[in-house]
């Protein structure tokens, strides 16, 4: 029994966040769902609800094997907790935003993995890297210039983020939905999902 990890990629500016808080309102009452809330050396703030934590606080972590995953990028670093892999296990499905340049990790991890990617035009992604008011001009221009680490990967879905925020978050819960049908979670499993769950859905 294997459930399946969904990696949501993409650039800075796309819209990953808005599209995945949505997907999670949409999919809120299906146990065999997870969307984990990120680790990210980051303050509180508008947007992403993440924990924050410091580099020593997730060094720690990371040492303790509380984390699955760990990465860095413009000048952060990031973690999603171990039991994403008991959710997989347990055949549920674990749905993340993930830096592209760990995409190779994870076949080593879980046995199905899907890859979304999440594209709009540079001129809408600068606009909205600077209306989070997180950086200046010359920081959200060089978040924008930042290469694709993984420019050939295979993805399974490509949401072109020009629409509604409805008609992106859909079609990634459309394909959500399909992959935990394909996951048939057996008793047992919803059982160990119901334990981890708590752990994995972030607060309010």
């Amino acid at each position: 029994m294997t459930g399946a990890f969904v990696a949501v990629v993409g650039p800075s500016g796309s819209g990953k966040d808005a599209i995945l808080e949505r997907a999670r309102q949409a999919l809120a009452d299906d146990a065999g769902i997870v969307f984990p809330r990120r680790r990210i050396t980051r303050p509180a703030g508008p947007g992403e609800d993440h924990e924050p934590v410091s580099e020593s606080e997730l060094a720690a972590a990371e040492r303790r094997g509380e984390l699955a995953l760990t990465w860095r990028a413009h000048g952060l670093a990031y973690g999603i907790g171990a039991h994403v892999l008991d959710v997989a296990a347990a055949g549920g499905v674990v749905v993340a935003n993930l830096s592209r340049g760990v995409l190779q990790q994870l076949p080593g991890l879980f046995a199905d993995v899907r890859v979304v990617r999440v594209t709009v035009s540079d001129e809408v992604r600068l606009a909205r890297i600077l209306a989070r008011g997180r950086e200046d001009e010359t920081a959200a221009a060089a978040r924008v210039a930042r290469r694709d680490p993984a420019p050939d990967h295979r993805v399974d879905l490509e949401i072109v983020n020009d629409g509604t925020l409805e008609q992106a978050s859909a079609q990634l819960v459309q394909l959500v939905t399909r992959v935990r049908d394909s996951a048939q979670v057996t008793s047992d499993g919803a059982t160990a999902l119901a334990r981890t769950r708590a752990s994995a859905v972030p607060g309010p």
